[in-house]
């Protein structure tokens, strides 16, 4: 999905990694076990790779973006396997995963409708009783300046609960902070 060139540089600046790896991952996946395997769906730069790395036994990232996807390869090979594709249409087996996890990259997503099709990806490749957890960007003023040229379609945190009930998963919980919200559910176990 574009990305204005101050987005892009934030993205992969040491500043976000710092970030994502000491407030947003921690307050998304607080209490949370990702169990042996793991899909972070739109890893984009690799802000999260390490800290998800340390709490799984496998680690996959899947990212639309080929030359992201070849980026991570390159530098976190060791700690992901890097797949190219689509959330929407994920090029991965069912049950696949213990967790799936996305983290600042839902509002990047083209569409609700298209949204919608990543929850339901995820739900198919979770195993029974797999969670699906994260968050994204609260609608503001500043958010939508950030995002000038960007895709930018903002998950509205007061529909998501229903959104990802809708896809199949139970267990749904949201929780709004200051400038995020968080999102935890489960495919229902077998």
């Amino acid at each position: 999905m574009p990305m204005n060139l101050l987005h892009r540089m934030l993205c992969r600046s040491a500043l976000w990694e710092r970030t994502s790896a000491t407030r947003i991952v921690p307050w998304a996946l607080t209490g949370l076990d990702l169990g042996a395997a793991a899909l972070e769906i739109g890893p984009g730069y690799g802000a999260n790779v390490r800290t998800l790395a340390s709490r799984t036994g496998a680690l996959t990232g899947l990212e639309i973006d080929p030359g992201l996807a070849a980026r991570l390869r390159d530098r976190h090979g060791a700690d992901m396997t890097a797949v190219e594709g689509d959330g929407a249409a994920m090029p991965l087996p069912d049950s696949a995963f213990d967790a799936v996890v996305c983290f600042t990259m839902l509002h990047h997503v083209p569409s609700a409708a298209v949204q919608d099709a990543v929850f339901a990806e995820a739900l198919r490749v979770l195993r029974p009783g797999g969670v699906f957890a994260g968050s994204d960007g609260l609608d503001s003023r500043g958010f939508r300046l950030l995002h000038v040229g960007d895709t930018c379609v903002p998950v509205p945190p007061d529909t998501a609960a229903e959104r990802l009930t809708r896809a199949g998963f139970t267990d749904v919980d949201i929780e709004t902070g200051t400038t995020s919200f968080r999102f935890r559910a489960r495919r229902p176990a077998a």
